[in-house]
């Protein structure tokens, strides 16, 4: 099951590639890694989409927790709360009905035409990795994609909840 780990930890020189080599040694696989600091300078959050049943999962948490940096892990999965990614990506516009075809697709989805080059289009889109993925589909009929940039997920609690040192 795809999981989202959040993790607020001290924004140290080495925290991240401890973090990283943690799930590096243990075999574990990381499918997305978002990192910045947060309102606090001194601390940065991380956000890490990564696929493993309840004992794993339950497994990586305790052993992130360990590392001396870090000040607490969350499992976003568990709770009720918001995640979105950007997208970036770049395709083939190079008559007016394939530009006609892609404005109409990027208005239907929310998203911006960021550039508008002779022959390309670069656009951005933020949503739910179902939407994107629906988006990139969707372009693909109407053109080329020339490419593809994801900032993979970030994510927050929704309501009052919060992840505080």
């Amino acid at each position: 099951m795809r999981r989202v780990l959040s993790i607020l930890l001290e924004n140290e020189p080495g925290s991240l590639s401890r973090i990283v080599g943690l799930f590096s040694q243990r075999a574990y696989n990381i499918d997305s890694l978002t990192v910045g600091t947060t309102d606090d300078n001194s601390l940065s959050r991380i956000t890490i989409t990564t696929v493993g049943d309840d004992r794993i999962i339950e497994q990586i948490t305790k052993q992130v927790n360990k590392l001396v940096d870090v000040l607490k892990v969350i499992d976003l999965t568990q709770s009720n709360h918001i995640e979105k990614e950007l997208l970036l990506i770049k395709v083939r516009a190079g008559d007016e009905t394939t530009r006609a075809g892609v404005t109409r697709i990027v208005d239907i989805f929310g998203g911006a035409i960021l550039d508008m080059g002779k022959t390309c289009y670069s656009l951005q889109l933020v949503g739910s990795p179902e939407k994107l993925a629906s988006f990139i589909d969707t372009l693909r009929n109407e053109t080329e994609i020339v490419e593809v940039v994801r900032s993979g997920a970030v994510g927050i609690m929704r309501g009052d909840k919060a992840l505080r040192a």
